[in-house]
């Protein structure tokens, strides 16, 4: 096959996986929307876990493929990412002010999500750690859903009353679409791991470089359109919480699958170079909000450049 051929199935995974998990988040928001669910619990539980679907299933799929360096590269490279990359290029292009509690709530639990993950990552996943970030993962999102739970009298906005109003009785559309979705992202999983694997034998790459850099990107491109419409719109909290979601459900319930993927094997640890600097990103974006409730143009050219110094380094650190 060759390297145009592989390259080229390669970007139709991605493709496949950014629009299934698009649909996957608006169907399941719209399904919740006309069961009445709280819209809070629909952001923090919903779109959390939808943007963060691509990164379970390409790790998880790496990892039954006993490919242990690109399941957890993926992660650990969209942890970084999007706390620096991500954040960074929407404030950039318009600061991001931050209202409600998140840097004192979500913000340090995301750090302590990612800190735990990278423990593990350290000293290598096996399944009983899996269970343990499963139990972890249940418990935060409890935790998450009563922090940002609202009176079951809450107004829903107008926009999407008026949506409940239309399409109260085609439910089975917006579940069908969740269906198709998550179908369009398992199968673009299995074509980004498959190429991304071949690409990285190819080239002499290994498959770490391969996880935290194109795999990652790829896998963080739902958090990135997310972000740019949320703040398009002047929802910082959405946007910011939805990164720091993103984090904590890549962090607990991403290590859980590698974990428990792994089966009775181990995966490896990984590189400490890695590990640090994803530790180190999130401590950083938590400084950040909790200095100010902000993310201004300045602190923003600050996210970027760590990036920009830290992905030179991973990859001369996983040749």
């Amino acid at each position: 096959m060759s390297t145009l051929l592989v390259v080229g199935l390669g970007l139709l995974g991605l493709a496949l996986l950014t629009m299934g998990a698009d649909q996957v988040v608006v169907g399941a928001s719209r399904l919740a929307t006309l069961l009445r669910v709280a819209p809070v619990i629909v952001g923090v539980v919903v779109i959390g876990l939808g943007t963060s679907a691509p990164e379970f299933v390409v790790s998880g799929t790496a990892a039954v493929r006993d490919n242990a360096g690109l399941a957890l590269g993926n992660l650990v490279g969209s942890n970084i990412l999007n706390v620096t990359l991500v954040l960074g290029v929407v404030a950039v292009v318009s600061p991001v002010v931050v209202r409600s509690s998140v840097p004192v709530r979500e913000a340090p639990l995301m750090a302590a999500a990612v800190a735990v993950f990278g423990a593990f990552a350290l000293v290598g996943l096996k399944f009983v750690a899996g269970l343990l970030l499963a139990v972890l993962s249940v418990l935060t999102l409890a935790l998450l859903v009563r922090l940002s739970r609202v009176q079951d009298g809450d107004p829903l906005p107008d926009d999407v009353a008026a949506f409940v109003s239309a399409r109260t009785r085609r439910w089975w559309v917006e579940a069908l679409r969740a269906l198709v979705g998550l179908a369009a992202t398992l199968g673009g999983a299995q074509l980004v791991v498959a190429n991304a694997v071949t690409l990285a034998h190819r080239w002499g790459v290994s498959d770490q470089v391969i996880g935290f850099t194109l795999v990652a990107f790829g896998t963080s491109l739902p958090e990135l359109m997310t972000s740019v419409q949320a703040q398009r719109r002047g929802e910082g909290d959405l946007m910011v919480g939805n990164l720091l979601g993103s984090n904590i459900f890549n962090s607990l319930i991403g290590g859980a699958v590698v974990g428990l993927a792994a089966g009775s094997s181990t995966i490896a640890p990984f590189g400490f170079a890695a590990v640090t600097a994803m530790v180190a990103a999130a401590v950083l974006a938590w400084l950040l909000l909790w200095r100010g409730s902000r993310i201004t143009r300045p602190e923003a050219c600050v996210l970027l450049a760590a990036y920009a110094c830290v992905l030179p380094l991973l990859i001369s650190a996983n040749p």
